[in-house]
């Protein structure tokens, strides 16, 4: 019971017991007789060993072959092996199994058996490539002679085989296709956790099949944008389907999409971080694209209509941008799109609670006259929830209604026939119907982004030609008040240099080293979302890095737990279990200082090991310092530092990567003093990140306009610190309203009051004409009313 090491060469099989002989994975049975038997594959997926009371260790894998995948199971000292020996993409073959039903076919479609290797007859064989020549060797110089970009794409580039839909059969285990999409819908919930989602795809051999993915996350589904996209998928399976040849998704599939248009950018669009896409895919591509394009009997995506043409009680797409959302009530959520053209029909008019609304309240009266309020209902109200201000939507399956109707927050009751436009999206996903966020380089966004930014500047220059505005009014403060009093100003400066207010323009012919007194409007500001701005800085090393999302940390310590052998706690450290608050979950394996416990501090700290993001924050609520640990070693170590060494309550701490020597240590607790971040940072070996505001301000005066920073000096302008904007809604709350005071979302010059700013001028770090010169609000505050 052991795993054997067999070199590969022409015939791997030959190395193999001469009494076995191999059957193909799609063969395997419950009936099937393996004690003469052989399973061959590809690893595709080893998880970790876990220890197990009933047979010291359990590990489970798949592997895949020509035709199928197939779970394997390996028990007791043959798991360890495996473990220790085999990693992802080896060749194994299996003897001496027993075949059993799969729990989970339903789930990882993949074969309806699993192999389960324990005992005395179990035996793996790992097949490895044969060593590297003697360099020195006649054969040796003959191979380096080849050159290397063949030699590279002999070796690297993985090879695919791809079957024509005509030619597929009932019961294949796994295929590659090439398709273009003639039906979509967009995914949706299934009954269980995953998102479905269905297509229909055609090729050259006019054949078309159906296929129905299920996949975990909504990213993992195909970006699908209309009829006529070209999708490749990997790793499906076939199966019949009242009568047809259908396909569905198994372990390993991937979905690359393109463009079906021909003469369009071949741009894949998929969520996997890594993908082979060479010159043949290329090829493949623009073959379908253009046998497509002569085919007037495959359906075609009826090009998304504009706001301007739309027709009462029509269905239609619509690409737009989101511009706000607010929830109107559990099954109905409110989202607020333009495209930049005007709708001819009046639309009714929507009440909405301003501190209900994601993104701006207001705008002006002519954006307002583009703005197109569409309901969102039922299953589509979680896709809604996801979306952000800013977003580019094609929205499927539209409907506008005229007459009555009885969506939420109506500021009255639409008339009869004949009375103002209301925009439906009905739940269900008939006809396609659904919302799908479109990527930046998407053909149809740079065309939308043209329109959008052709109104902007229109907007812009319209402030000019109005003849009820006076010029200097709007732009400029006349040069003999630049130190004067005539304009209120929302904020003051807080320094003491005496130097004199100066425009925008002379400040931006001074040079570094010096402050200036400028008296300036907020033209615009970046980012947008307040936790962009959130940012984490390490003062030694001078590095800034984005605060992790929710995402991010959930998969850190999702990975910490799944991969926690077991280990060894130091003497210093009592092991124990604790009951999350509110009971009902299973208890977590937490380690505690022994020197606090005798003192009866155990809450002051805790160790907590193998938990997720959710747990650890539940276990803040009731105590002062939990720190996440994994094992490592066979001792404790703290997570990796991109998630947070130490919560405490509601806040989170981090530690730098590069400035940090982190590990578990013991704590002293002389004095009985209490532990905080700075104490605990220190005897963990970590440098403390500090939570800073940064933003890009863009200023204005008569004279020209100017970028600055707004970041050392951000939480005495703003008077609000960073760690509360983190975790505080109201401190997040005065942030963005102070925001929306000095730059008025949809407001032009007239609305945006005059700052008096102190700005200091420097060189950014850089060697000759790499530096740049930059500018950095500094000793200046917000007069909050």
């Amino acid at each position: 019971m052991s795993v054997h090491v067999l070199v590969a060469g022409a015939g791997p099989d030959s190395q193999l017991p001469s009494h076995l002989t191999r059957i193909p994975i799609s063969s395997v049975s419950t009936g099937t007789d393996s004690t003469t038997r052989t399973v061959k594959g590809n690893v595709l997926h080893k998880g970790p060993l876990v220890s197990s009371e009933a047979h010291g260790f359990l590990l489970k894998a798949v592997i895949q072959d020509e035709d199928s995948s197939i779970n394997v199971v390996l028990l007791g000292a043959l798991a360890k092996a495996f473990s220790e020996a085999v990693s992802p993409g080896d060749v194994v073959a299996a003897s001496g199994f027993s075949v059993g039903k799969s729990p989970t076919v339903h789930k990882d479609k993949l074969h309806a058996c699993n192999l389960l290797l324990h005992g005395g007859h179990a035996c793996v064989y790992l097949f490895r490539p044969p060593p590297p020549p003697d360099p020195r060797s006649p054969v040796a110089s003959k191979r380096s002679s080849a050159p290397p970009s063949e030699v590279s794409k002999t070796a690297k580039t993985p090879k695919y085989t791809y079957v024509r839909l005509d030619e597929l059969k009932a019961a294949a285990a796994s295929v590659n296709v090439y398709g273009v999409v003639v039906f979509f819908k967009q995914p949706f919930r299934s009954r269980g956790t995953d998102w479905c989602s269905s297509l229909k795809i055609v090729d050259q051999s006019n054949k078309k099949v159906g296929c129905t993915l299920f996949c975990e996350k909504l990213e993992d589904h195909p970006q699908i944008f209309k009829n006529g996209d070209i999708i490749r998928m990997h790793r499906v399976k076939t199966q019949l389907y009242n009568g047809a040849v259908t396909l569905v998704n198994t372990f390993g599939f991937s979905a690359v999409t393109f463009d079906g248009a021909p003469g369009s950018a071949v741009e894949p669009r998929t969520s996997s971080r890594s993908f082979h896409f060479d010159q043949e895919d290329r090829r493949r591509v623009e073959e379908l694209r253009s046998w497509a394009g002569g085919q007037a009997a495959l359906p075609r995506d009826a090009a998304a209509v504009p706001l301007s043409s739309v027709r009462p009680r029509a269905f239609f797409d619509l690409t737009c941008q989101l511009l706000a959302k607010a929830p109107m009530d559990t099954t109905c959520t409110l989202l607020r799109v333009w495209d930049g053209t005007r709708c001819p029909h009046p639309q009714v008019e929507v009440m909405v609670e301003p501190h209900a609304v994601e993104g701006p309240a207001s705008f002006s009266k002519d954006k307002e006259s583009l703005v197109a309020n569409v309901f969102v209902y039922d299953n589509h109200v979680e896709s809604a929830q996801a979306l952000k201000p800013g977003d580019f939507l094609r929205i499927y399956n539209l409907r506008a209604l005229q007459g009555s109707s009885k969506a939420p927050g109506l500021a009255t009751e639409p008339s009869e026939a004949g009375g103002p436009l209301i925009f439906h999206l009905h739940g269900g996903t008939s006809y396609g119907r659904g919302i799908r966020v479109l990527s930046e380089n998407c053909p149809d966004v740079q065309e939308l982004k043209r329109v959008l930014e052709t109104f902007s500047r229109d907007e812009e220059d319209s402030l000019f030609e109005d003849s009820d505005l006076d010029l200097l009014d709007v732009w400029s403060t006349p040069p003999e008040f630049l130190d004067g009093d005539t304009e209120e100003c929302c904020t003051e400066r807080r320094c003491g240099h005496g130097v004199q207010p100066e425009s925008l323009a002379d400040l931006k012919r001074s040079g570094p080293g010096g402050v200036h007194h400028v008296r300036a409007q907020l033209r615009s500001f970046q980012p947008c979302r307040l936790h962009q701005a959130l940012k984490l800085y390490c003062s030694r090393c001078t590095s800034m890095q984005d605060v992790p999302d929710e995402e991010q940390l959930s998969e850190i310590f999702s990975a910490a737990s799944r991969d926690s052998p077991p280990c060894s706690p130091p003497p210093w450290l009592l092991s124990g279990d604790v009951l999350l608050p509110g009971g009902g979950r299973p208890a977590l394996r937490v380690h505690l200082s022994a020197e606090l416990l005798s003192e009866g501090r155990a809450k002051e700290l805790i160790f907590l090991q193998g938990s997720t993001l959710e747990e650890a924050c539940l276990l803040a609520d009731g105590y002062q310092n939990v720190v996440p640990v994994r094992s490592s070693g066979g001792g404790l170590a703290l997570l990796d530092l991109t998630a947070p060494f130490l919560f405490r309550g509601g806040k989170r701490y981090y530690g730098c990567g590069r400035c940090s020597e982190a590990s578990v240590r013991e704590l002293s607790a002389e004095g009985g003093q209490p532990l905080d971040e700075d104490t605990l940072a220190g005897a963990l070996g970590v440098r403390l990140l500090q939570l800073v505001l940064l933003f890009q301000l863009e200023l204005q005066d008569a004279t020209d306009t100017l970028d600055v920073f707004l970041w050392t000096h951000a939480e005495s302008f703003f008077r609000v610190s960073a760690e509360s904007v983190a975790v505080d809604q109201k401190s997040q709350d005065l942030v963005c309203q102070t925001l929306e005071a000095l730059c008025p979302p949809g407001g032009g010059a007239a609305q945006r009051p005059w700052l008096d700013l102190c700005v200091a001028a420097y060189r950014a770090e850089g060697d000759g004409e790499s530096s740049q010169l930059c500018y950095q609000i500094c000793h200046t505050s917000v007069i909050q009313p």
